[in-house]
């Protein structure tokens, strides 16, 4: 039987081919798509969202709040909790300069809206791949550093010190889990392939918890870091109640990503993000 193909991206990161891991392997039921899948760094995948070359993507939340009414989020597959923000690095020997050179992963990341949100106007703003930042931190070339990712659980081994947990400095004073980014979806697909394609990334994900050597080996093949700890630590932090399906929390989590984007100029749509499991989202 012919399969629908699904333009799909995702990136390198553990809790993202931990959660794709059984469409990846070809271990679950795919719901009727043909899951032409391609892993990215994050902002290449929010660009190439944004440029609409994707059916599905992984993309940042900050990324969906710039791509207008075409943009559903999935109601599985996102990054939301406590204590999973961007950290800011800098070298421990090194003082901090009135005006810094900082590194973001990306102009499209969470990531950099949260040092918009949160350090508004500090420093000049330059963007690099999110596994450049930490080498070029060490080697001098930026004064502070807006890590994501493995950095959070590998910058001491890095010989890095921590300036400023963006997430933390985020729950305190909003007073709500941080969302990172979730599964987006067109609104061209219609309700019923986007049902699909939910169902389809949910039994991915419990395919990984059900064959977790199986999903380790998914994660290792692409991982920056291949540190097996380190791995599952991503997972334990990143895969949460909100990867497998929204909760109430994650669901307000994300109206105040939009209400304070909206309300310092950084997003472009003055609507909430649109869900694609909630009514009005459709009408």
């Amino acid at each position: 039987m012919s399969r629908e193909p699904l333009r799909v991206g995702i990136s390198t990161c553990p809790n993202d081919t931990y959660a794709f891991h059984g469409l990846l392997a070809r271990a679950s039921d795919a719901h009727g798509f043909d899951w032409q899948v391609e892993l990215c760094d994050v902002q290449t995948l929010n660009e190439r969202w944004l440029a609409g070359e994707f059916d599905v993507a992984k993309a940042s939340f900050a990324a969906a709040l710039q791509a207008g009414p075409d943009t559903l989020v999935l109601p599985a597959g996102s990054a939301i909790g406590y204590g999973v923000g961007p950290v800011v690095l800098a070298r421990p020997d090194a003082p901090l300069p009135a005006h810094p050179r900082v590194l973001a992963p990306g102009e499209h990341t969470t990531a950099t809206l949260l040092w918009r949100l949160l350090q508004p106007g500090r420093g000049e703003l330059r963007h690099a791949v999110f596994s450049a930042i930490m080498p070029a931190l060490r080697r001098g070339e930026a004064d502070l550093g807006v890590c994501i990712h493995e950095g959070r659980f590998t910058y001491r081994e890095q010989g890095l010190r921590l300036e400023l947990d963006l997430g933390a400095l985020w729950e305190s004073t909003t007073g709500s889990p941080l969302p990172l980014g979730g599964i987006l979806a067109r609104r061209a697909l219609g309700r019923e392939r986007c049902e699909r394609a939910t169902r389809a990334i949910a039994a991915s994900l419990a395919c990984a918890d059900a064959q977790r050597t199986a999903a380790l080996a998914t994660m290792r093949a692409h991982a920056q870091e291949h540190d097996d700890a380190v791995i599952w630590q991503h997972v334990e932090l990143y895969v949460s109640a909100d990867t497998r399906a929204l909760t109430p929390a994650g669901r307000a989590a994300l109206r105040e990503l939009a209400m304070s984007a909206r309300a310092a100029g950084l997003a472009r749509s003055p609507r909430p993000l649109a869900l694609a499991d909630e009514s009005a989202s459709w009408t």
